[in-house]
């Protein structure tokens, strides 16, 4: 069964910028320069992963406050044996899991411009196309919403997801495909052709 239209960022907003091992390394002695050109660099994307994944612009920047204050208190943790892009995202991914979990009656009401994301629809219908992913993608499990956000939104690979979510390599795949199954079948159950063809 075809999974449908992924849901990918434009490269303008959520490509992850590199970062040099001597900026993290002044951080961790205590510059407070180097660590805010961390977060001047990283705040955005962030930011972004965490209002798709509550759908709350003031509690996706309250969230996305405390993950850098939780970098900043154990950045002596972080050993360089991952990336650092898969250390953050890994403390933002928790981060979100326990806002969900504290709320999971969360709507979600994020401000999407249409022009973030990319899909592989015609013009015409494009609008309307964005808008049933995203409210399929909405009613994701956590699990499954952040798998595909990270791969989808965020661009990482399958074994930086499987560092990120701290999982098996076949259980980020598992979830991923089937990420992408539901919010297909949810995009298809929108059209407004559907029932049409059901009855055909």
């Amino acid at each position: 069964m075809a999974a449908g239209p992924a849901v990918r960022d434009s490269d303008r907003t959520m490509a992850l910028p590199s970062i040099d091992t001597e900026l993290v390394l002044r951080a961790r002695r205590g510059d407070q320069i180097a660590f805010a050109q961390i977060v001047a660099l990283y705040q955005k994307p962030i930011f972004n992963y965490v209002l798709r994944m509550l759908g709350d612009r003031e509690v996706a920047e309250e969230v996305t406050q405390d993950v850098f204050l939780r970098v900043h208190q154990n950045l002596d943790r972080f050993s360089f044996r991952a990336k650092f892009t898969t250390w953050l995202f890994r403390i933002a991914k928790n981060r979100a899991l326990d806002e969900l979990r504290s709320d999971p009656r969360r709507h979600f009401r994020a401000d999407l411009e249409e022009d973030t994301i990319a899909v592989d629809d015609a013009p015409v219908e494009r609008a309307e196309t964005i808008g049933a992913i995203w409210r399929a993608v909405e009613a994701l499990p956590p699990e499954l919403k952040t798998a595909l956000l990270l791969r989808d939104v965020a661009g990482f690979s399958y074994s930086e997801i499987m560092e990120i979510a701290e999982t098996s390599l076949p259980t980020v795949k598992w979830r991923i495909f089937r990420a992408r199954e539901l919010v297909a079948q949810s995009v298809e159950a929108r059209r407004p052709d559907a029932g049409l063809a059901e009855a055909v």
